[in-house]
């Protein structure tokens, strides 16, 4: 009897390992940004040249390395954006209607280096809608 208790306990603790794990692996891919409208997950580093738009991206996640995501929202978000991520701008610029602002957020993973210094939230703002991205914005607006 002892035996088989020793085993189920090796059973339930070998499953609540898995649990975790599976747990950490779901968060770590979920997605960045709350869905909006054109969802976009980049899945080449540097550039937009393998983007990917989903419906589901935390699926989507699950299946592709991943190297930023974008998201769409009607109005203006900025605010709530910079609020909700504890950002800091570092640098903005504006360019045919749109202000772009570049931000640093602790909540974030890695940055990439633009201008010396370390960007991971990218949030453009035109008159009709916003877009977000991590670490920038790959494509057009």
């Amino acid at each position: 009897m002892r035996r088989f208790l020793r085993g189920m306990r090796a059973l339930l603790i070998v499953a609540l390992i898995l649990a975790v794990a599976a747990g950490t692996i779901l968060l770590l891919h979920s997605p960045v940004f709350e869905k909006g409208g054109g969802y976009e997950l980049y899945l080449a580093p540097h550039s937009s040249a393998l983007t990917l738009r989903t419906d589901d991206p935390a699926r989507d996640k699950l299946l592709c390395p991943v190297k930023g995501e974008s998201v769409r929202y009607d109005g203006d978000e900025k605010d709530a954006l910079i609020a909700r991520f504890r950002a800091k701008v570092l640098m903005t610029e504006e360019a045919a209607g749109v202000v772009n602002y570049y931000c640093f957020s602790p909540l974030l993973g890695e940055g990439v280096s633009l201008y010396g210094r370390t960007v991971n939230l990218h949030i453009a703002v035109s008159k009709t809608q916003t877009a977000v991205g991590t670490p920038l914005i790959f494509g057009g607006f």
